[in-house]
């Protein structure tokens, strides 16, 4: 039963009314569509027309674009929708998650370092404010995953940590700033991401936790924030081996199903053991850790009868439209269950005040890049910059007269498939300086005889470009004395720029990419992106994390650096040793 006088809907019986009303008006193609969520593929009005005229959907995504874009986007759907539609975007580090001119403020790992539960709030609140300004109602965030792994690359910089309560307090203060600014959420990714070292957009994902563990750790989050009145839960498709075998000792490993397809989590667990009375969305349905269960079409009804009252895109509008529909006129998914999904859907639309209209001013303006948030990012990043590691006292402060040559070497991830289609896409057009560059030329401003290093394949790559024959000896024998090599310079700066996964040092003999001279030179490493670096060069002596290279992150980042070892204020979020004893020595 739906308790819609009860939180997270706290309805009057006039919206309650209208919720019923609604429900015993609608065909069966309408009742279909509100199941569904669709990313949309354009902005043309004859197709966002058709989106709504034909399938109803009760529920839009969109790719990023411009936010006045968004916004008439977003009108043109509200225009077409019989049902007022949930706008969702993913203002999971600022507004840049709903419009690509939106203002970045944090990502969830640096403001879990800055301890601060009032930049978790105030990341809420001026994110959705700018979400809210182009017509989007519903974020998917906050993410309450917990990050106990470090190999996890999926949550890495986006969970608030490995500390169950303090995920809690800010996720539930992301919640309060994002109910200010009028938009509903919806906690990601229950039952919770963070154990295993695979992505589930590609994979399985498993929480390994039995009841008793999970209750106190990502359900103590999830009652945190259910109690505080949470308005919707994205389940993600990750699997609870332990959990399961626990309630039914004799389930099969190949019976076992990601939580999105699984009642006893989805409806036992969520519903029954944790009380959540609110809406329930499925992440995205292309992801591996759902497609490679069961077929599709069983997979779609399947989502649904588990607990979910909506699924997350279509992948072909027609055949998946057509699925759902024959599933409920054939019975597999029950008048009781739809009516149900269709009550906490319509339900949470009534909360947010959709059941009286919307209206999306074209002639207000789009508020986007207020002072209030830009000077909430400048704070964060003040206060997020974490000094992990500190063997060599005395490394720290750096200044001119201490460190005039300093050789800055750019580490950077593997390249991803993507990376030679946006290149050529992009072209050189808006081409911005990388962070190494942005940090030499800072240093270069503030005293600093400062470099790029360029090694053996980097110039390999030069003599090419020029219609050289490369100098393999570069890359197999290009070494020098260490004398040599230790004279070019006076300190090193490992700067670490990857994303997700493992960093990519190159094949080098005996060049500078690797830093091995940690005890021939001063070596500072910092990670401007994923903060478990240390697993890949435990060796360095000096280690910090800045979590992103944002300009105001650099302004810290150099200022606590000249500054020395005391002004980083920072506490690691996470085991940034990666578990590892050799990374502490």
């Amino acid at each position: 039963m739906v308790e819609l006088k009860k939180k997270p809907y706290c309805l009057s019986d006039e919206d309650i009314a209208w919720v019923e009303n609604t429900i015993a008006g609608m065909t069966d193609e309408e009742k279909v569509g509100q199941l569904f969520f669709q990313l949309t593929a354009g902005i043309d009005e004859a197709y966002l027309r058709e989106l709504m005229e034909k399938y109803h959907l009760g529920g839009c995504r969109y790719n990023n674009m411009p936010g006045q874009v968004v916004k008439m986007q977003n009108a043109t759907l509200q225009k077409y929708a019989k049902v007022p539609v949930f706008i969702a975007c993913n203002t999971e580090t600022g507004g840049n998650g709903a419009c690509s001119d939106g203002t970045f403020i944090a990502s969830g790992i640096k403001i879990g370092a800055t301890g601060n539960l009032d930049y978790a709030k105030a990341l809420g609140k001026y994110s959705n404010e700018e979400a809210a300004s182009i017509g989007c109602n519903m974020a998917f965030a906050p993410v309450c995953d917990i990050h106990y792994n470090w190999e996890n690359t999926e949550i890495v910089t986006r969970a608030f940590g490995n500390d169950h309560e303090r995920v809690a307090l800010m996720s539930k203060a992301y919640m309060e700033g994002a109910h200010e600014a009028g938009v509903a959420c919806a906690a990601k990714h229950f039952p919770g991401n963070g154990q295993d070292f695979r992505d589930a957009h590609i994979s399985n994902n498993l929480n390994g936790f039995g009841e008793a563990k999970w209750m106190e750790t990502y359900g103590h989050v999830y009652k945190t924030l259910i109690d505080a009145g949470l308005d919707a839960i994205m389940g993600g498709h990750i699997m609870m081996r332990e959990y399961m075998r626990e309630i039914k000792p004799d389930i099969k490993d190949e019976e076992l199903l990601p939580a999105t397809l699984c009642p006893e989590i989805m409806t036992g667990l969520l519903r029954d053991k944790l009380g959540f009375n609110g809406m329930v969305v499925t992440d995205a349905s292309h992801m591996v850790g759902m497609t490679d269960r069961m077929t599709r079409r069983e997979m779609l009804p399947a989502a649904i009868n588990a607990g979910c009252d909506m699924f997350l895109f279509f992948n072909d509008p027609d055949e998946d439209f057509a699925t759902m529909l024959d599933a409920y006129k054939s019975g597999i998914i029950s008048e009781e269950r739809m009516v149900e999904a269709l009550t906490r859907i319509l339900g949470l639309k009534a909360h947010m005040g959709l059941n009286k209209g919307v209206n999306i001013d074209m002639t207000a303006p789009v508020v986007l890049g207020k002072e209030e948030a830009k000077a909430a990012e400048a704070a964060i990043s003040r206060d997020a910059i974490t000094l992990v590691k500190y063997k060599d006292a005395g490394v720290l402060p750096i200044t001119p007269e201490k460190y005039k040559r300093v050789m800055i070497v750019h580490i950077k991830g593997a390249p991803g498939p993507m990376d030679d289609l946006i290149k050529a896409v992009m072209g050189g057009a808006g081409a911005k300086k990388t962070p190494a560059e942005d940090l030499r030329d800072r240093l270069i401003d503030k005293g600093f005889d400062a470099f790029i290093y360029e090694g053996p394949i980097e110039r390999m790559k030069k003599q090419i470009a020029a219609g050289e024959k490369p100098n393999i000896n570069l890359y197999f024998a290009g070494k020098n004395a260490i004398s040599e090599f230790v004279a070019g310079q006076d300190l090193v700066i490992t700067l670490c720029d990857v994303g997700n996964g493992r960093p990519s040092f190159g094949f080098s003999k005996g060049g500078g990419e690797i830093p091995w001279y940690v005890f021939e030179l001063p070596v500072v490493a910092i990670s401007v992106n994923a903060p478990t670096m240390l697993a890949d060069i435990p060796q360095v002596r000096t280690y910090i994390n800045a979590y992103d290279s944002k300009p105001s992150t650099m302004d810290a980042l150099v200022d606590d650096l000249m500054a020395g070892p005391e002004a980083f204020k920072g506490k690691d979020p996470i085991d940034s040793f990666c578990g590892l004893w050799d990374a502490k020595i």
